[in-house]
């Protein structure tokens, strides 16, 4: 009987109270030896009938440790897996240049994750992502819609062409993160449905303007 293993344990006759196969997590093992120790709980408090009760109760918690163990470890795993580093926006940006080739530069620039993978993005990952369509954002209402509307002429349009690429940016990283929360079971899809909507129509603005001059701007912003 597991009791039985345990109980030599403790006398130091035996050198194991679960069986070969079994490898507990360290807080069962502090409750077993607590429930096994405590005097009013003692092996001389119980009948031999009584005694199947502790027994079963034993196995039960060492089967659900063992449940518990495989997803604690992918959660530890995917915590300890982020690819994405705190940056600035300026390093982030890609609104500087040529049009015609947002969609492609926002895609190397958040080329560190795995798109063939998804399902196992790091939770650290996905909030750099969110950051990343925060800060973009931030930038396009703080920097460029003000400069926009004081400028004109092939000032103004090189721009608009910065601006349209900075939402390239933004999107991408917003229809990337709902890509991966829906791999990890999110129910996200009416959302990324919209985003992927609002990218892909200012990748078709971006190509219209291929060729065209466009303006980055200076933000004061860091992902987190």
């Amino acid at each position: 009987m597991i009791y039985m293993h345990y109980k030599r344990h403790m006398d130091g006759t035996s050198a194991s109270f679960f069986p070969p196969f079994f490898s507990p997590h360290p807080s069962f093992c502090s409750c077993a030896a607590f429930f096994w120790s405590h005097p009013f709980l003692s092996v001389s408090h119980f009948s031999p009938a009584a005694m199947q009760f502790p027994s079963a109760l034993v196995l039960f918690f060492a089967l659900f440790a063992t449940a518990l163990a495989a997803p604690l470890r992918e959660i530890e795993s995917r915590a300890a897996a982020a690819v994405f580093k705190t940056t600035t926006y300026n390093a982030l940006s890609i609104s500087g240049g040529k049009a015609g080739n947002a969609k492609a530069e926002a895609l190397a620039k958040l080329s560190g994750l795995n798109t063939n993978d998804l399902a196992n993005v790091a939770t650290g990952d996905i909030k750099f992502l969110n950051s990343v369509n925060q800060i973009a954002n931030d930038a396009e209402t703080k920097a460029f819609n003000p400069a926009i509307e004081k400028a004109s002429g092939a000032a103004k349009t090189a721009l608009q062409n910065g601006k349209i690429k900075n939402k390239v940016l933004k999107l991408t990283a917003t229809v990337l993160k709902l890509q991966a929360q829906a791999a990890q079971g999110d129910d996200v899809a009416e959302k990324l449905a919209t985003e992927q909507k609002k990218l892909n129509k200012n990748i078709d603005l971006d190509i219209a303007a291929a060729g065209q001059a466009s303006t980055a701007l200076s933000f004061n912003a860091s992902t987190k």
